[in-house]
């Protein structure tokens, strides 16, 4: 049939007509239908195109295909609901010149689109086209449906190998834009092809589908047999008048209870095998018990579980802000987490760890923030942790197995969603029996933890709610492979004034309500607080403090107790003193005179910040060096690099390099009993030398910290707040420090960095510069008297 120039278009959705095969289609738009009506009333055939995108209504001439196809108009059946249903019987492949007009109807300039004819008449295209035929014959023949029927028939009198191709697409179950690629293929040995391989994939997954159905119709007829076996075995004992057996009663009521817990189906399934386990058990079993409890956990496990979350962010940032002074650069890391983590549940973020000394606040700022979310709080200390199994927890195949800790715990909260303080990450030991740290690595890594796998439970746990923080002191210590994970938030120490405020306004409040005093009862002077802070506790944080403002409360109850309320209820210094007896701890003092060889030095400890006077001494010797009072044994290199140094600078700071040689020094750090280490006594270690050697003695009113390079070079060190801190409170109003720590003074409160003067240096040079006190001058020598005579 001829092509006419132009053509009335119809589009169509969710269907790709093929030259050869009729087809009847469901057209409910008005324009189509006028349109199909026209078309019958001229007797004209009419261009059918695929739609793009199936959402547009009215398609614009660049929403529709690129090939379509020409074709009759057959049957026109009107239905009930609006629809029409039109027989169409394409003939020609076509693609659009041209847009005539759009509305009323929309009309084109069509042109056939030609085809290139195979040009192989060889055998194998023979065969190709003879296999596309056997194939799509035995294709139509396993399609149990008339229409598939029909076609069978149909197929063997289409004889040429484009049509045959065209005819088999159009009866392929394919999606619209496969379709669409084969009509739009013009050469005709490719279309041959790639029906060819389309009707293999639809043999492949027919064959697929029967093997599926088979092997289920398999498992479900030995399902059936066995229920079978099952419903006689009741019968028989209700004729014997047994009931049923203790392992099915049981079985019955966990199953209540495993249904209405939740699970999800891989781990229902694993239930109902451990189910028909303990109904063939006998209660004297040994595995009975253990069935049973394994089946228990699982009902009891928080699968659906949730406590609501407060998500006012506003909210949460004041609770913390009423439960902790200060530390508002972790208070804010804390809630820039909370934001991240309701914003994207799923997201692969680290686990916020927080390290600092024991008594800052660690433990109980995870508290508030549980608080605050709404959260249920958990801490799981993993100082004890010796095995991997803890963590993990161990097969049932083995005597006395157990969930691991994290489990356990969620089983004891009944929530799927608490916040859990890892506490002790670095505390965490290597075991012969495997590495604890690997397995907590498995619980706390967002793209492992969705899908964490205990092994006594042995199924699938979903862990991605549970909100991790976790705890340290030391960072070096913490297994390298949990440091990866987890993202370092650092607490430091307190200064004294910030413990006086805290005390005040935490501490002392919640110890007074804890013994029953009323405020009036119990009032501290700012001095008697500061003599605790200072006489009676030497910590960075406030656990000690806290323990020493309970005792001086019990004394006070028992005071108001036996004197019938006469105490008239103020502390004063002289009272701590006679509650709690003489000092406890003595600070370094600041030195009260300069003397050659002695330099104040600044150190970092787990209780804050000292001051350490470090003494030199020489003798005649071999130019060794002699070192004293619990160094450990980053300081001794240290003082090793300043030797070093100083001999090689002999002649610039005027000493005589024999008399280095022909002498040893020996350099102490008095309170023995602290321990002492780190590469930051470096300029102290190398100023009290100078100061020995060349006499000039080291400001008493300078403290200094920092490491030291063999070539003269101050680097950087750590705990800079503590050691700044510590000067001040030993009243020394200078401090040298590396030039490269400059950014770390932001931590220092600004009062202290207003009362003090800070010295940044970036070589010994001007660590000399500032430390020592000029040379003194030799004595004034006699004149010769003359005598006249």
């Amino acid at each position: 049939m001829r092509v006419p120039a132009v053509l009335p278009v119809l589009p169509v959705r969710d269907i790709v007509l093929f030259p050869g095969a009729e087809e009847r289609i469901r057209i409910g738009r008005p324009a189509s239908i006028r349109m199909i009506e026209d078309a019958v009333a001229h007797r004209g055939p009419i261009a059918v195109f695929t739609q793009k995108y199936d959402g547009a209504a009215r398609p614009a001439p660049d929403e529709l295909c690129r090939i379509g196809v020409a074709a009759e108009i057959g049957e026109v059946a009107p239905r009930e609901n609006g629809l029409v249903d039109v027989a169409v019987r394409p003939f020609a492949r076509i693609a659009v010149v041209r847009l005539i007009s759009h509305r009323p109807l929309l009309r084109a300039e069509v042109a056939v689109a030609r085809t290139t004819a195979a040009a192989s008449r060889d055998r194998q295209w023979q065969a190709t086209v003879a296999e596309l035929r056997k194939a799509a014959t035995d294709l139509f023949h396993r399609q149990a449906r008339p229409a598939a029927e029909t076609a069978r028939l149909q197929l063997a009198h289409i004889t040429g190998p484009g049509a045959l191709a065209d005819f088999v697409a159009a009866h392929l179950a394919l999606d619209i834009s496969a379709e669409q690629d084969l009509l739009e293929e013009l050469d005709e040995a490719r279309r041959v092809r790639a029906v060819l391989l389309q009707v293999a994939d639809q043999l492949e997954i027919g064959r697929l589908r029967r093997k599926i159905r088979s092997d289920v119709e398999a498992r479900f007829t030995a399902n059936r047999r066995q229920a079978y076996l099952h419903e006689q075995l009741r019968v028989i004992r209700e004729e014997l008048g047994e009931d049923r057996s203790p392992g099915e009663q049981l079985g019955v009521e966990l199953r209540k209870r495993l249904v209405a817990g939740g699970l999800p189906p891989a781990a229902m399934a694993r239930a109902e095998r451990e189910l028909q386990r303990l109904a063939a058990l006998h209660p004297a079993s040994g595995d009975y018990l253990l069935v049973a409890d394994y089946l228990d956990l699982l009902a009891t496990l928080p699968w659906r579980q949730v406590t609501a979350e407060n998500t006012d962010l506003a909210s949460i940032r004041r609770a913390l802000d009423a439960s902790h002074y200060d530390l508002e650069n972790v208070k804010q890391r804390l809630i820039e987490h909370v934001a991240v983590r309701q914003r994207n549940p799923t997201g692969n973020y680290p686990v916020l760890c927080l390290l600092g000394p024991p008594g800052v606040g660690k433990q109980s700022l995870a508290r508030s923030l549980a608080a605050a979310l709404g959260r249920t709080f958990s801490m799981l200390a993993l100082g004890g942790a010796q095995t991997e199994a803890e963590i993990l927890g161990s097969h049932r195949t083995r005597p006395a197995a157990t969930p691991g800790r994290p489990m356990r715990e969620l089983h004891r909260l009944k929530t799927r969603n608490p916040l859990v303080l890892l506490a002790g990450v670095d505390q965490l030991p290597s075991a012969m029996q495997g590495d604890p740290a690997q397995g907590l690595l498995e619980v706390i890594d967002p793209r492992q933890n969705g899908a964490f796998t205990d092994r006594y439970l042995d199924v699938a746990f979903d862990l991605s709610q549970v909100f991790f923080l976790a705890t340290a002191q030391y960072a070096d210590d913490i297994p390298a492979v949990l440091r990866e994970r987890l993202e370092i938030v650092r607490l430091p120490g307190y200064s004294d004034e910030d413990k006086r405020i805290i005390a005040r306004d935490h501490l002392l409040p919640c110890q007074q309500a804890e013994h029953g005093l009323k405020p009036e009862q119990c009032r501290f002077e700012d001095e008697a607080l500061d003599l605790i802070i200072t006489d009676y506790t030497r910590e960075a944080g406030v656990r000690g403090l806290d323990r020493r403002l309970g005792a001086v409360c019990r004394a006070i109850a028992v005071r108001l107790t036996a004197e019938q309320g006469t105490f008239g209820g103020k502390v004063t210094p002289g009272l701590i003193e006679e509650i709690f007896g003489p000092p406890r701890f003595l600070r370094e003092a600041r030195l009260a005179t300069a003397n050659p060889g002695v330099a104040t030095g600044l150190a970092w400890t787990s209780a804050g910040g000292e001051i350490m006077h470090i003494e030199a001494l020489r003798f005649p010797g071999k130019g060794q060096i002699q070192l004293t009072g619990q160094i450990g044994g980053l300081m001794k290199e240290s003082a090793q690099a300043a030797l070093s140094l100083l001999k090689s600078r002999a002649g610039a700071l005027d000493i005589d390099l024999n008399d280095l040689l022909d002498s040893d020094v020996h350099v102490h750090v008095p309170a023995g009993a602290v321990p002492k280490d780190g590469p930051s006594a470096g300029i102290a270690i190398f100023a009290a030398m100078v100061s020995l050697w060349t006499g000039q003695t080291v400001r008493a009113d300078v403290a200094m910290t920092g490491e030291i390079t063999l070539r003269g070079l101050v680097l950087p060190v750590g705990g800079l707040k503590e050691k700044i801190l510590a000067a001040q409170r030993a009243g020394i109003p200078a401090v040298i420090l590396p030039r490269l720590n400059e950014k770390d003074l932001a931590e220092v409160p600004a009062s202290v960095r207003e009362s003090m003067r800070l010295v940044p240096v970036e070589t010994v040079d001007e660590v000399m510069k500032a430390a020592l006190n000029p040379k003194p001058s030799p004595p004034p020598r006699g004149k010769k008297s003359r005598s006249r005579g």
